[in-house]
C-alpha cells in the first residue's frame, strides 16, 4: 500500500472513531432526556443506513480525479454533447476502443444511489458523490458515434459539456498465439473468457492449486488439512476442465500446483521451498500428473521461485505466444498476482523466445472492491487511478449476450465461486437492494458474477 493511501486509510479510521464517538454521546443523550427505548431503534436505523450506504471500500474521495496518461499512437480528439448527442472533432478511423475523458457531478440523489452514466442503450456507474474527471468506455459504439446518434445521459449525476474521446487501435489479439497465465484457477475466466473463447491459439498456464481458505469443505468432516487438499485437487481440477467450456482442450492447459499466497515469500527467497500454508504438502507435482508436457519443477517438485520461472521460461519456449496475458503489476494487488508477473518477467529476460506484447488485466483493485461498478451484463468504465499509471495501450473487446453468459457457466463451474454467502452479506444484499437500487445477477452469488461478466472485457497493451 502506498503512503497515498495510507495516509487514507487511517484518516478514514480517525473519521469513524470521532462518528462513533458523536454517535455515542447522541445516543446517551436520547436515552437519558428523551427515552430508553428509542437507544435500540436508533441503534438498529443506524447499522442499517451502514449497510446501505457506508459499507463501500474506497481508499480515495469520490472528488479526486482519476488520471491516465496514454500512449503517443493514440488519438485524443475533442467532444462535446449538444442535446445529449456526443460530437466528435475529427474522425475516429480503425480505432475500435474509445475512451471518453470527462467530469462526472454526481446530484444529490448521487450521494444515495450509485451515479450512472448511459452511453446508448449501455450503462456505467462511480462512485456515490462522484465531483471529477473520470473514463467513459465507448468501446462497441463506433456506428452510433461515427453517425451521430450516440447518446450520452446522467442519472443521479451531471456530464460536463466537454470532453475529450481518446481513440486507441489495436490488432485483433484473438488472432494472435496466445497463453494466459492465471495466478490461481478462474482468473483466466474472470479476466478473459471472452477472449480466449474465440482465440484461435491459446494455452493457459495456472501457477497454483489454490488450496488455502478452504472452511467451506469442512462440512464434509474433514480436519484443516484434509479439507485444504481437497480444495486444491478441485481446483486444480476447475484449471484444467472449466477451459473446455470455451474451446481450450485439456492438452492446452497446464497446471504448476505451487501453494496460494506463498509466491511472494518464495520470491524473496529464490532457493527455498514454500510449502502449504495449510493442507502440509510440500510437493507439487501431485497436481501436474496431468500436464501435457514435462516440465523443469518436476524433476524435484519442490515449490520454489527457481523453479517457478524455470517452469514459465519453458512454457513461452514451448508454446512460443505471440501475446502473453497475465495481471497488471501496478493495478492488481493480490500478492499472488503481483509475483505471478514477475515470475513472468524474469522467465522472459532468460527466455529464447520474445512475445510482441503483454494484455495486462486487473481482477482486483487497490482502490476500490466494487470495481467494475454496477450491474451485470453493462459495460466496463476505466478503474481508478488515482496516482499516475504507465502510458499503455488499451483493448477493449465487445462481448454478445451469448458469450456473456457462457462467462456466466464457467464461473458457475470454478468450485470456489460456488460456497454460499454469509449471513451478514445477505443482510446487506438486501438492504442494499430495497435502499439504494442495487441489484444482483442470478446466475450466482459470489460477486465475481456482478463483477466479471460484462458488456466489456478490459486488457492493458504493454509493447515489449
Amino acid at each position: 500500500m502506498t503512503a497515498r493511501k495510507q495516509q487514507l486509510l487511517k484518516r478514514h479510521r480517525r473519521h469513524k472513531r470521532l462518528f462513533l464517538l458523536v454517535a455515542l454521546a447522541a445516543l446517551l443523550l436520547l436515552g437519558l432526556l428523551v427515552a430508553g427505548w428509542l437507544v435500540p431503534l436508533a441503534l438498529l436505523l443506524g447499522w442499517v443506513a451502514h449497510e446501505a450506504w457506508f459499507a463501500d471500500h474506497l481508499f480515495y474521495r469520490p472528488q479526486d480525479d482519476y488520471r491516465y496518461a496514454f500512449p503517443a499512437d493514440a488519438l485524443a480528439l475533442p467532444a462535446r454533447l449538444e442535446e445529449g448527442r456526443l460530437r466528435v472533432e475529427g474522425e475516429i478511423g480503425a480505432a475500435e476502443t474509445l475512451i471518453l475523458e470527462l467530469r462526472v457531478t454526481a446530484g444529490w440523489l448521487g450521494r444515495l444511489l450509485d451515479p450512472q452514466v448511459w452511453i446508448g442503450d449501455d450503462r456505467q456507474d462511480f462512485e456515490r458523490g462522484v465531483d471529477g474527471r473520470r473514463y467513459l468506455n465507448l468501446s462497441g459504439q463506433q456506428e452510433a458515434l461515427r453517425t451521430g446518434r450516440l447518446r450520452l445521459r446522467g442519472r443521479f449525476c451531471t456530464l460536463a459539456g466537454t470532453a475529450t474521446l481518446h481513440a486507441l487501435a489495436n490488432p485483433d489479439y484473438a488472432e494472435r498465439r496466445l497463453l494466459v497465465v492465471a495466478p490461481h484457477a478462474d482468473d483466466a475466466e474472470l479476466a478473459a473468457f471472452g477472449l480466449y473463447s474465440r482465440a484461435r491459439d491459446v494455452a493457459i498456464v495456472t501457477l497454483t492449486q489454490g488450496e488455502i481458505e478452504a472452511g467451506h469443505y469442512r462440512r464434509l468432516g474433514l480436519d484443516p488439512a484434509a479439507a485444504a487438499r481437497l480444495k486444491g485437487r478441485l481446483r486444480s481440477w476447475d484449471s484444467l476442465a472449466v477451459p473446455l467450456w470455451g474451446g481450450v482442450p485439456q492438452n492446452r492447459c497446464v497446471q504448476l500446483g505451487y501453494y496460494c499466497l506463498q509466491l511472494p515469500a518464495m520470491a524473496g527467497e529464490p532457493q527455498r521451498p514454500f510449502g502449504s500454508r495449510e493442507s502440509g504438502e510440500i510437493d507439487i507435482r501431485s497436481m501436474r500428473r496431468h500436464n501435457p508436457l514435462s516440465l523443469p519443477g518436476d524433476a524435484d517438485g519442490a515449490p520454489t521461485w527457481r523453479n517457478l520461472v524455470a517452469d514459465l521460461r519453458a512454457l513461452l519456449e514451448h508454446v512460443r505466444p505471440e501475446v502473453v496475458v497475465v495481471p497488471h503489476p501496478e493495478l492488481d494487488p493480490h500478492a499472488d498476482h503481483v509475483a505471478a508477473t514477475r515470475a513472468l518477467s524474469e522467465a522472459l529476460a532468460g527466455s529464447a523466445w520474445r512475445p510482441e506484447a503483454l494484455l495486462l488485466y486487473a481482477n482486483h483493485l487497490h482502490d476500490n472492491d466494487r470495481w467494475p461498478m454496477g450491474p451485470a451484463g453493462e459495460g466496463i468504465a476505466l478503474p481508478p487511478a488515482i496516482e499516475p499509471l504507465p502510458a499503455d495501450g488499451l483493448w477493449s473487446p465487445t462481448l454478445d449476450a451469448g458469450t456473456r453468459l457462457d462467462k456466466a457457466m464457467a464461473l458457475a463451474m470454478q468450485h470456489d465461486l460456488q460456497a454460499p454467502l454469509p449471513l451478514k452479506k445477505r443482510l446487506r444484499r438486501l438492504i442494499q437492494q430495497a435502499l439504494a437500487g442495487r441489484r444482483w445477477p442470478a446466475t450466482g452469488d459470489d460477486e465475481f458474477f456482478r463483477k466479471a461478466v460484462r458488456r466489456h472485457e478490459l486488457f492493458w497493451v504493454r509493447r515489449l
